[in-house]
């Protein structure tokens, strides 16, 4: 996730950092090139080009627009709701750690189970992004995080354990029925964050919205040099380059925006969130937090 102050006029179009255009760069000059030779050769062989005008482009244009305002409104929504889960993961993270305080007196016990909680952010990010996170959560459980990545699913693992810590507190009496019950909505709670997290992950919007826009907008740009070259003349590479940059630009970041669980500029920074539970368990113990993380070169990972 790219995280910097909004840049002045001048530095607005020099800004590359978290920009798509060198993602679509090839697109755009591609284009232009493409409406440079149009133009060329309207003007050595002389073709009367009268008979074509923009018009027809406004049409398409329309349609393209509502096409591309759907989808990325579509992407939007997969990101906001994406980052509502893992902020009410934190929420209850916080919560299972004030409700521990409370619940459980044993200190090694309410720090097993707390641990077991942060390994748990660990291996949902790392389950979203498919990255390897046993060095990570190793920092929590200890040896165990290589018992848990041998898990199909790890992050369902750990909250497993941590019902079978908190039915074994039970069993000891060491927490009352209310207790149990507590912590367990908790889990319960957590759990339907992960899976929240899965349903994003796992349901791509259809393949379908894609090629139709693309299509669409291969044709668009291919066709507009011929509507542009007898009005605009050595101008239409220019105008172009600046519909392919509009439209190939927002394809371009709704695709960002529909995985947002990635490691794109655009994309959540997880990395970051979960620090952000480390700091509010290791505080709630009473130990050393550590720093929270700072973006390297406005962007958090």
């Amino acid at each position: 996730m790219i995280v910097r102050p909004k840049p002045g006029v001048l530095a607005l179009f020099f800004v590359m950092r978290g920009s798509v255009v060198p993602r679509i760069l090839p697109h755009i000059l591609g284009f232009a090139a493409y409406a440079a030779i149009i133009v060329g050769v309207v003007h050595i062989t002389r073709l009367d080009m009268s008979g074509f005008s923009i018009a027809p482009f406004g049409l398409l244009g329309v349609a393209l627009s509502i096409y591309m305002g759907f989808r990325n409104n579509a992407a939007y929504d997969r990101w906001w709701e994406a980052r509502k889960l893992w902020g009410q993961l934190v929420y209850e993270i916080r919560n299972l750690a004030r409700a521990t305080n409370g619940l459980i007196e044993d200190p090694a016990e309410r720090r097993a189970l707390l641990m077991e909680s942060l390994a748990f952010c660990h291996f949902l990010r790392g389950q979203l992004r498919k990255v390897d996170v046993v060095a990570e959560a190793g920092k929590f459980i200890g040896e165990e995080a290589h018992a848990v990545a041998r898990a199909l699913n790890g992050p369902d693992e750990l909250v497993r354990r941590m019902g079978r810590r908190a039915a074994e507190l039970r069993r000891n009496a060491a927490i009352d029925a209310i207790g149990y019950r507590i912590i367990d909505e908790r889990l319960a709670t957590i759990a339907a964050v992960q899976a929240g997290c899965e349903r994003i992950k796992g349901t791509p919007l259809p393949f379908a919205y894609t090629l139709l826009l693309q299509r669409t907008a291969y044709i668009f740009c291919l066709l507009l040099p011929i509507g542009l070259v007898s009005s605009a003349g050595w101008s239409t590479p220019l105008f172009t380059a600046l519909v392919a940059y509009t439209f190939f630009g927002l394809d371009a970041l709704s695709e960002e925006l529909e995985e947002p669980f990635g490691m794109e500029a655009n994309d959540l920074a997880l990395d970051a969130i979960c620090r952000v539970c480390e700091i509010s368990i290791f505080e709630a113990l009473g130990e050393k937090a550590p720093p929270p993380l700072a973006p390297e070169r406005y962007f958090y990972s």
